[in-house]
């Protein structure tokens, strides 16, 4: 019986590659004075460059970008304050997000989550998104001090929401950290397709948030 459905964030529920592009086209006309020599397409491409999906932390970027451009009148920790407390106000989700969600709360299953990140910097982004509340319990790396795919992450979460692998779903976008992370403690695995990779080995796959429900409901049935 499935009993329980967790989730990433990045890349599944938060369009990150939207809320990037919103935000730092925002950072761009807020800070002008001190980046307006760069045109403003550079700019912005050349973070999303250096970004590579959120896979390096913005210190290291802002640094990068101060060095090229010859940035001045701001610390590149400035940079990084700037994105730390202003990113949350960019947050774009998928489509039909909070309906998924609560299609699944009114099937009584425990809803978990499971993302790598910054923990205040996570649950801010969460939080502003509005959906907080449907999870029983949220799981950010810095805070649980591992990190996917380490499978000792995924198990706690398990164990915490006191389900068992093979009673549950996990949800997420990336093939290794996600997919394959889950798969290989038991759990049942869909892959919420993203353009960047070309496959992922999962039980299921979809394109809408709007899919998931029906899937969690066939897995049941199917028991």
């Amino acid at each position: 019986m499935i009993k329980g459905v967790l989730f990433d964030l990045d890349g599944t529920l938060l369009d990150r590659d939207s809320s990037v592009k919103k935000f730092i086209h925002d950072q761009y006309d807020r800070l002008h004075l001190h980046v307006g020599h760069i045109p403003k397409d550079e700019y912005v491409a050349r973070f999303i460059e250096l970004d590579q999906r959120g896979y390096v932390w913005k210190d290291k970027v802002y640094q990068q970008l101060i060095k090229e451009y010859g940035i001045t009148g701001m610390k590149w920790e400035e940079l990084l304050e700037d994105y730390l407390n202003d990113f949350k106000f960019h947050c774009v989700p998928f489509p039909n997000l909070t309906e998924m969600l609560e299609q699944l709360k009114n099937h009584n299953l425990t809803l978990g989550m499971i993302t790598n990140g910054r923990g205040q910097f996570q649950l801010d982004n969460i939080k502003a998104l509005g959906i907080e509340p449907y999870f029983d319990r949220i799981f950010i790396s810095e805070w649980e001090g591992m990190k996917k795919p380490d499978p000792t992450l995924f198990r706690h979460a398990l164990n915490t929401l006191n389900v068992q692998a093979n009673e549950s779903v996990f949800v997420g976008d990336h093939p290794g950290n996600d997919v394959r992370a889950a798969r290989d403690v038991g759990m049942r695995v869909i892959w919420k397709e993203d353009r960047f990779w070309s496959h992922a080995d999962a039980d299921a796959t979809v394109n809408d948030l709007s899919e998931i429900p029906l899937l969690i409901k066939e897995l049941i049935l199917a028991q």
